[in-house]
C-alpha cells in the first residue's frame, strides 16, 4: 500500500456524526468509500438512509452482514421489544458489546481490498454515552493492533473525537453541510429522520446540540 495513498473508507450509518465525517473525508481524500453494517439493528431505515446519502454524494456504498451480533448480544439497539433505558450507573442498554471493535476491523479488511489507507469514523469521547469503544485510547490501540495484524499502515481518523454535539454541528456548517445533515440524516433510535422523535437519548443529544450551536452562532453575528 503506497505511503501516499489518499483513498479513504468512512464507517457510515447515515446519522449526523458519520455524515459529517463523510463530508470531512470528501474534502481531504481523492477517493472515498462508505461501509455500513447490518447487525439486526432496531430499524432498517438506518441502512436505507445511509445508502441514499451515499448515492446523493456519489460515493460507493457497501453493506456487511453482521447478524451474528444480534444473536450474541441482545440489547435495546437490536431488539425492538427491549425498551431503551438510560442508567445512572453502568452502561446504557443501547451499548452493543464489541460492536466498534468488530466494525472497525471489518472496515480495515474492506479498506485493504479497495486499496485505501485511511479509515474515518465519527466516534467521540466527548458525547459518547459512556460507550468504552468510542474512546481515544481504544481507537489508538486498535489502530496499532490492526496494523500489526495486517502488516499495513492504516490511519484511523476520528475528526469528532473531542467535539460535543454543538461542535459537530459547527463542523458540518464549516463543511457547507449543515442543512444537508440537519434534514437528511437519521440519528433517532426510533427510526425517524431529521429531528427524530425528540424523546430518545440520541434525539435529545442531537437536538440540544443544534440549539446550542444555533444560539452561539446567533451571538457571533
Amino acid at each position: 500500500m503506497s505511503p501516499h495513498n489518499d483513498k479513504a473508507v468512512v464507517v457510515f450509518s447515515g446519522g449526523q456524526d458519520s455524515t459529517t465525517c463523510l463530508f470531512w473525508a470528501k474534502q481531504r481524500f481523492s477517493d472515498v468509500y462508505t461501509i455500513s453494517f447490518d447487525y439486526g439493528q432496531r430499524h432498517r431505515k438506518e441502512l436505507e438512509h445511509a445508502q441514499a446519502i451515499a448515492e446523493q454524494l456519489d460515493v460507493p456504498f457497501h453493506i456487511i452482514p453482521m447478524h451474528v451480533m444480534n444473536e450474541l448480544t441482545p440489547n435495546a439497539l437490536t431488539k425492538a421489544n427491549i425498551p431503551i433505558e438510560e442508567r445512572e450507573d453502568g452502561l446504557p442498554n443501547t451499548f452493543v458489546p464489541g460492536r466498534n471493535h468488530l466494525f472497525f476491523s471489518f472496515a480495515a479488511v474492506y479498506a485493504y481490498s479497495v486499496g485505501a489507507r485511511h479509515i474515518v469514523t465519527g466516534v467521540s469521547e466527548t458525547d459518547f454515552s459512556g460507550y468504552p469503544d468510542c474512546r481515544d485510547d481504544f481507537m489508538k490501540s486498535l489502530n496499532v493492533t490492526i496494523n500489526l495484524a495486517m502488516d499495513s499502515d492504516f490511519v484511523f481518523h476520528t475528526p469528532l473525537m473531542w467535539l460535543d454535539k454543538a461542535g459537530v454541528w459547527k463542523l458540518s456548517d464549516e463543511l457547507g453541510a449543515l442543512d444537508f445533515v440537519r434534514e437528511r440524516t437519521l440519528t433517532c433510535y426510533e427510526g425517524i429522520p431529521a429531528s427524530g422523535c425528540g424523546e430518545c437519548p440520541a434525539c435529545r443529544l442531537r437536538n440540544e446540540g443544534l440549539e446550542q450551536y444555533l444560539r452561539s452562532k446567533g451571538g457571533e453575528q
